[in-house]
Formats: C-alpha cells, structure tokens, sequence
C-alpha cells in the first residue's frame, strides 16, 4: 500500500488522534514549551509556556527553534520578529509539448502560484505582548502596536527558512500535515493517545496493524483503523480516524512544561562553608576509590569487548567543563563508532533534541556493544577516575562541553560554580522523553546548585541506585 503525495484532504475535515491539523500543530510547539496565539482568536495564555508563538489567523508554520533561543539568550528582546520563507515544495504541473503532427516534442514543468510565499510570526515570553496580539482588530494594526508596545532597543528581527500554509487551503494543509508527520519525530510527547508500534509507525491504540506489514518512512495512523495488507506502506503519510470511532480532543499538559527564564533569574547559588567543601572532597576520594576497587574486574572485560567489535581505543575522552569554567577531558568507555565525530556532521540535520546537545533515538554511530554499556550505565565508570583528579564529584549537574554550556549563560555560570557529577539530581528527576529535556536538565541543575548538601548527595546517590535497578529489571 502506498500512500499517494497529492490526495487532498476529505471533507469534513479529518482529524488523528482527536486532533485536527490545525490541533497537531498547536501540539507540536507545546511539545517545545511554545504557546500558539493567534490574532484575534482568544483563548487563555497558559502560565507555563517558556516562549508563545505569534502567528496571522490563517497561518501553520514549522521550524526549528534552536538558532531562535539562542538570539533569546544572547540579546534577550522582549520581541522577536522573525520574517519566514517557505520552503515546502511548490505546485507544479507537467505541460505535454507537441510538434504541427502531434507528436510528443518535450515536457514542460509549470509552477503554479508564483514565488513561495513569505510571511511573519513573532516570538515573546511577555505573556501582555502575547494578550495584545491575541485582542489585534486587524493583522496592519496588530503589527503596528506590537511596535510601539515593544521599544525598538527590546526588539529584534531575523529571518528563517520554514514550512508555512494557509489552514483554509485543504491542499495546503495536507502538504502541510505531512511534513509534519516527517518533522516530528515524537508525537507522543503531547499527544496521548500517540503510541509506537514495533513497526515505528505511530499509531491510535484503537487501530490494528497486521504483523506482516512492512513500514518504509514515518506514519501516523489514527483511531479504528487497519493495516491488513502485507505490501509496504510508504509515508511520510497519515491514515486519518475512522470518523464513527474519532476520540475526545486530547488536552495539553502545559503543567509539566517549566518556565526557563524564571529559574534562571531567581538562580542563587549556595555558599558552602569550606569544612563543608573540605567534608564533600573526602567523601569523593573514598567513595571513587571504593567504586574503582569493585568495579576493576569489570574494566578488562569492557575492553576486549570493545577490542572484538570495533578495535582500539577502548575509553573515549572530551573536553568538558568544570568548576570555574576550567576544561579537563572526561573519559568514558567508548560506545560509538571510532569516526563517530565524522558521522555526527552528516546527521546533524536529524537532531531531535530541544537543546544544544546531539540525540537521535536510534544513534547509528553507536555500536552493539555501545548500546549495552549505556544502557547499563557501564560507560561512565571510567569518570571516578576524573572524580579522583579533582575534576569531577560523585553528585553534581551533567558535565558539559564549552559549545553547550554557552548555549545559556546565565545557566552556565550557576552550574559550573560546582564541580559536575557523574550523578545527579536531573538523571533521577527527569521525567520528560530523551532529547527533549533541555528545560528540565536547566531545572535541575540549578536547584542542585541552590540547595547542595551532604544530605541531598546522599538522596541522590540513593535515588541513582534504585533508578539503575529498576532500569535493570526492566530489561
């Protein structure tokens, strides 16, 4: 079965999972802390948005967000004005040429529509900014105050290359609503009636896939319905609900999403006296050297399954950094491919992280042997080493590189006034999917850094033990 590229929307308008197009897209900027407002369509501006989305009445638009926050972090405007250029595909029609006989001369490509269209949208965290646009009378007059709401030293502009549609063009959404399908590789995250099948097809827990079929691209099928052919199925595509057994709109849970620039603002790290500082170090030594004398017979047998699969070197090192902001290398037992770094700039574009660092659910730079050592945690033994040098602690936030930590400043000052920890409170707090943590890793890190103590380390290390069994048990 093969999805066709060009079929447009049915009438009524169809929904996956509850949701119409226009209810997808809203999910997909919630799944990144981003509130859509719309002129002149009231609704209530939710409390835990990190950022609110400005858009015209009629516009769906994609992007990525993460060269935007970094204008957020860098200029902080109350107001950014960002000028998009479509990029979807254009249509087009094949024109046959023929010659006085009627014979065929040459096809000839038409593109309909002219050029691609380009449009605005603005990004704020002010949610008056985002109330004012959402009262405008008229998108001329919209603009206009957000202008003078906003002075011009508060506000900024760029420009971005995006996906865009008018949501009152049915073809245009269908189009739309596949790069989206293509864009957005965890729907789960705010949809809840989105669930994985083995196949990685996307699917309502109502609908039924036979197991023979064979799924080549993302797709998303919707509640009550089949897929009992055993020909491939081609996406990026969606199988709308069955409209007799379409679900309740599934809500947002905008609760869960923090709100980054309020935590930072209020950041105030925790003086530690220097018994206090003196007592953690002593704890480290012991503890890392305690950890070394269980854990060495593990180490050979790391090795040479390193060496069978995948050759030499067996520990991977990476500038990270510490207290103060100085560099040291942190090693690890090494998990990926030995031209990882090489890979890495070839599947840069299929980043699915919210943040600055690199994830991809399915890493194919990690080897067999990789895979099992991360997910038994095995690869950071190597790091006591770094705790015994003075480089790292048992307990504090992630260690970082200098290309991530500048990503936020204000961040980065807070957490690298400690030593960063092979543990801590962000790997047993989080709650949100891999890769799509950043807000909650910033949380975290800095109510570590407000509140660490002897006794919260300790918490720590206990909670860290019994999330490895449970993680064990599972498996």
């Amino acid at each position: 079965m093969v999805f066709s590229t060009t079929e447009h929307l049915p009438a009524p308008q169809p929904t996956i999972w509850g949701l119409t197009p226009t209810q997808l897209h809203d999910h997909y900027w919630a799944a990144r802390g981003v509130q859509v407002v719309r002129l002149g369509e009231r609704s209530p501006i939710v409390h835990g948005a990190e950022l609110f989305l400005l858009t015209e009445p009629h516009s769906l638009v994609l992007f990525r967000l993460r060269g935007l926050l970094e204008r957020f972090t860098w200029m902080k405007p109350d107001l950014l004005v960002v000028r998009v250029h479509c990029q979807r595909n254009r249509d087009y029609r094949e024109v046959v040429i023929t010659g006085d006989d009627d014979r065929v001369l040459r096809f000839k490509r038409e593109y309909l529509g002219g050029s691609a269209p380009v449009t605005r949208v603005a990004l704020t965290g002010d949610p008056d900014i985002a109330r004012s646009w959402q009262a405008g009378l008229s998108t001329k007059r919209a603009w206009s105050q957000l202008r003078h709401q906003t002075p011009r030293f508060q506000r900024d502009t760029a420009e971005i290359g995006a996906i865009t549609c008018d949501r009152t063009n049915s073809a245009e959404v269908a189009q739309f609503v596949r790069h989206l399908v293509a864009f957005w590789s965890h729907p789960a995250a705010t949809v809840g009636r989105a669930h994985k099948h083995p196949t990685g097809a996307w699917r309502d827990p109502t609908s039924r896939i036979d197991p023979d079929v064979r799924v080549i691209g993302p797709i998303w099928i919707g509640a009550g319905r089949d897929l009992a052919s055993s020909t491939p199925v081609v996406g990026p595509a969606v199988l709308w609900d069955d409209q007799a057994q379409r679900p309740l709109v599934d809500d947002i849970e905008w609760l869960e999403i923090e709100h980054t620039d309020a935590v930072l603002q209020q950041a105030r790290p925790r003086q530690v006296s220097s018994p206090g500082k003196m007592g953690k170090r002593i704890f480290d030594l012991l503890f890392s050297l305690l950890a070394l004398l269980v854990l060495w017979p593990i180490f050979p047998l790391m090795m040479l399954a390193i060496y069978l699969e995948d050759g030499r070197p067996f520990f991977y090192g990476q500038f990270r950094e510490t207290l103060g902001g100085r560099e040291f290398v942190c090693w690890k037992f090494r998990s990926m491919r030995k031209d990882a770094d090489r890979v890495k700039q070839q599947i840069k574009s299929e980043n699915q992280a919210d943040g600055p660092q690199f994830f991809m659910e399915d890493d194919p730079r990690l080897t067999r042997i990789g895979k099992f050592i991360r997910k038994a945690n095995i690869d950071e033994f190597p790091q006591f080493w770094n705790v015994l040098k003075g480089d790292m602690s048992i307990v504090g936030p992630r260690p970082s590189p200098r290309a991530e930590n500048q990503f936020c400043p204000a961040w980065r000052e807070a957490r690298l006034s400690v030593r960063p920890g092979i543990t801590g409170l962000w790997q047993v707090k989080r709650t949100r999917r891999k890769g799509l943590d950043f807000q909650e890793w910033i949380k975290f890190d800095i109510q570590y850094v407000e509140q660490h103590s002897m006794w919260l380390d300790v918490r720590i290390l206990w909670d860290t033990v019994v999330v490895v069994l449970r993680g064990a048990l599972r498996s």
